[in-house]
């Protein structure tokens, strides 16, 4: 029983060690309990799953994702959008968005993949519960490239921000954390009843995405397949949201880099070649 639940104890003691060592390092306390407070919900989450409750991711993305949203995001005024990460990047401080960025989205991927977008997106955790959980129309590759000029975009709007010397900055950056949440919000919706697919917003439009799919493709944690098991029934590449080719075993397999780590293909596969 122990063993089953080994992932999960291994992602609370990783939590607990980001937090004490942000806590010590930086001095404030702060640190300490928000790390700990999402260890543990990640911990929950995974136990839960393991543990064959359905709502389990869902119990993750609502708890972390409103936490993040409405606590630090609006409460805290906090931009932890792309453009706060800029923000605080051109400011020189190592704090509030960046190291979310560090931790989340730039090298925790190399163990995680991107299960942020699985299970902590307070994007996803909205457009997750849409009618489109299975993709209904096949993925327009070209239109991938939106998200670089989603990217681009928002660099350069904090670079001419910073270069204009506009006054008041800090409190601009909150404005645009909320405007950015709204178009977030809007175009993820609209996208996924434009292509019948809850996850549309993240394989066309996410900027953040130029972060994590080059750390994923390395990443710890990923779906194996054994092929000798596969009998090539397709259920998996049916249900996966991300259109992952997750009946190879390579990493180079098709959208490889897109896995969310929702497991629900490994709930689906009949021969139990996914693991």
């Amino acid at each position: 029983m122990k063993r089953k639940y080994t992932f999960s104890i291994i992602m609370f003691i990783l939590f607990e060690m980001i937090a004490i060592t942000l806590w010590l390092t930086k001095d404030n306390l702060f640190y300490m309990l928000n790390f700990s407070y999402i260890g543990t919900c990640l911990a929950l989450g995974t136990a839960l799953f393991t543990a064959g409750k359905n709502y389990a991711r869902h119990f993750v993305q609502l708890a972390v994702g409103s936490y993040m949203l409405l606590y630090l995001g609006i409460i805290s005024q906090e931009n932890m959008q792309i453009e706060g990460f800029w923000y605080y990047l051109f400011l020189g401080t190592f704090e509030a968005a960046t190291i979310h960025y560090a931790i989340a989205k730039i090298f925790g991927p190399l163990i995680f993949g991107r299960g942020w977008c699985g299970y902590a997106c307070w994007t996803a955790m909205i457009l997750d519960f849409l009618p489109f959980k299975r993709p209904q129309k096949p993925r327009v590759k070209k239109l991938g490239i939106l998200r670089y000029v989603m990217f681009v975009c928002s660099l350069a709007l904090v670079s001419g921000l910073f270069l204009m010397k506009v006054a008041h900055l800090e409190k601009i950056m909150f404005y645009l954390f909320l405007l950015g949440n709204a178009f977030y919000y809007i175009a993820g919706i609209a996208l996924a009843y434009i292509f019948k697919d809850n996850r549309a917003f993240c394989k066309y439009l996410c900027p953040i995405t130029v972060f994590l799919k080059p750390m994923s493709y390395y990443s710890l944690l990923r779906v194996h397949c054994d092929e000798s098991k596969c009998v090539h029934c397709n259920k998996c590449l049916k249900v996966c949201p991300m259109n992952v080719e997750v009946n190879k075993e390579s990493r180079k397999r098709k959208n490889g880099t897109d896995c969310i780590l929702c497991y629900e293909c490994t709930k689906e596969c009949p021969v139990k070649a996914l693991h």
